[in-house]
């Protein structure tokens, strides 16, 4: 199961997205802008550019996430987004002893195809320990011979088994992450990745990453989700056809998030 963490953000989000949108029409400096809006005010101008499909001013805040127990499978997807920033766990400096993997929640529901999968991660890791323990010695070998004390041979080659030992390690080896989003990148990621036809891994990252930046941007993020929550859906042919559904799910989440505050 992915562990997603919100592990900061721009601080009063809405207000200085406002105080952004307002500078562009107002003679006053930042600081007098910033001073005049309140967190009601605030909202009703973050509302107003949802509105009006102005984007821009919102890309002045970030957030920052810390994902973990997520597959290979699920990073090649989300480095995607290009107006974010990364950093991931490495498979050439972090070697993988007895790796971590994700398994499908369909392959999961079967007994024998669960045991398949599982005798398959299985080979995976023993392949994987084998080629890096058998590189290490060879180019233990190969570098003290030519004049390397063993110590430092032996963490050297550690270095050059693993980099190329890891090209057995499957989509489902899991990794963690640190990435940043500008909110403006998170409403295209969401539109997207929180579709049904999205992968049902990234579909639930998604979903739990709007959760949580919108109990710091309930307004930001109103309408935030898949495309069909607050327009018709782009899919055509390959809809899901349960936008009803989808829309009343998103609604709820809403509504929590309203209730939530009000306490």
């Amino acid at each position: 199961m992915a562990k997603v963490t919100l592990l900061t953000h721009t601080p009063d989000p809405e207000r200085y997205i406002a105080a952004a949108a307002k500078l562009c029409y107002s003679a006053s400096g930042v600081d007098t802008l910033l001073d005049k809006l309140t967190d009601e005010k605030a909202a009703e101008f973050v509302e107003m550019l949802a509105s009006m499909g102005h984007e821009s001013p919102i890309e002045h805040v970030s957030f920052t996430f810390g994902i973990e127990g997520v597959s290979r499978s699920l990073l090649a997807q989300i480095t995607r987004h290009r107006i974010a920033s990364f950093s991931v766990q490495s498979q050439r400096y972090v070697r993988e002893k007895q790796f971590s993997f994700v398994t499908p929640p369909e392959i999961e529901k079967d007994p024998e195809t669960l045991a398949i999968y599982n005798q398959a991660m299985q080979n995976a890791i023993q392949s994987y320990d084998a080629l890096a323990d058998r590189l290490k010695e060879r180019h233990t070998a190969e570098l003290m011979a030519e004049g390397m004390e063993e110590k430092a041979a032996r963490r050297q080659a550690e270095k050059m088994a693993i980099e190329d030992a890891r090209f057995v390690l499957p989509n489902a080896a899991d990794t963690n992450m640190i990435m940043t989003m500008n909110a403006r990148e998170l409403l295209h990621f969401f539109r997207h990745r929180c579709c049904n036809r999205a992968q049902w891994e990234i579909r639930a990252v998604a979903k739990e990453m709007l959760r949580q930046v919108s109990e710091v941007a309930p307004t930001l993020f109103v309408n935030a989700g898949p495309s069909c929550v607050s327009g018709p859906c782009p899919e055509g042919k390959m809809s899901c056809g349960k936008m009803a559904d989808v829309r009343e799910e998103y609604r709820q989440l809403r509504e929590r998030i309203r209730h939530a505050e009000e306490q």
